[in-house]
């Protein structure tokens, strides 16, 4: 039987490539999505992958969406907490409410989701999360204190995750992506882009299919044993 898989972010970008890798190795996949409702009906006509819309920072709408995923299309095996904003501005800079849009969806969004899907994955014995951090986590980035401190706050929660999960045969992981090709790094303007790029040692940026596969390996069958880790993918432009 198939294993059934929600994507959050997943119709566009990384999380349309990890939706797509995710049926590819034969889930049941389903993408969560936030706002555009055009791009979603798109990608459902093109892919056959069902899209659910609501909000990842908001808990309810999250216990809700599960439920109803669960209801519609049977019991969640496999969370994949992509969906992320960012609200970039030096601190001095930064309101309060561009701190808190980017820690309630980027951060919150993990708790929510697993939340709704955490406790049925332990009775039933089995169950994969992986979470997407980035390289900016890591390692800090200039004007992204609210970014960062989100995705840095996804690696200790997969850690702490992936320990109450390990004896009930729930795995908990992350990727943490360096700069991919995707719409939002593509809006960096060109000079900046090419000092970026000139500091990544492969010399290019990543591809969302190279992340998407790194998820499909840590949500299959033969990734059991890997629990609480963050799977760097940076080109070397972070060794961590």
């Amino acid at each position: 039987m198939a294993r059934i898989a929600i994507v959050t972010g997943g119709t566009r970008g990384i999380g349309e490539a990890i939706s797509l890798a995710l049926k590819a190795q034969g889930c049941t996949v389903v993408a969560n999505y936030a706002g555009n409702e055009e791009k979603a009906k798109a990608f459902t006509a093109e892919t056959g992958i069902r899209a659910y819309r609501w909000d990842v920072g908001d808990h309810q709408a999250c216990i809700a969406g599960c439920a109803q995923v669960a209801e519609e299309v049977g019991p969640i095996d496999i969370v994949v907490n992509n969906a992320g904003i960012t609200r970039d501005g030096v601190l001095h800079r930064m309101s309060f409410e561009d701190w808190n849009e980017v820690m309630r969806i980027n951060l919150g969004g993990c708790f929510n989701m697993v939340k709704a899907t955490f406790p049925a994955m332990r009775e039933r014995g089995w169950g994969r999360v992986v979470n997407i951090g980035s390289i900016n986590g890591q390692a800090g980035q200039y004007g992204q204190v609210n970014y960062a401190a989100a995705k840095s706050g996804i690696h200790g929660f997969t850690k702490a995750l992936a320990q109450e999960g390990a004896k009930y045969g729930v795995t908990v992981n992350a990727i943490a992506p360096g700069y991919i090709d995707t719409d939002m790094v593509a809006a960096v303007p060109q000079p900046v882009l090419d000092k970026i790029i000139a500091k990544i040692p492969v010399g290019r940026l990543g591809h969302a299919d190279e992340i998407a596969r790194g998820v499909a390996f840590l949500c299959s069958e033969n990734a059991g044993f890997v629990t609480g880790s963050t799977l760097s993918m940076n080109g070397g432009q972070h060794m961590y």
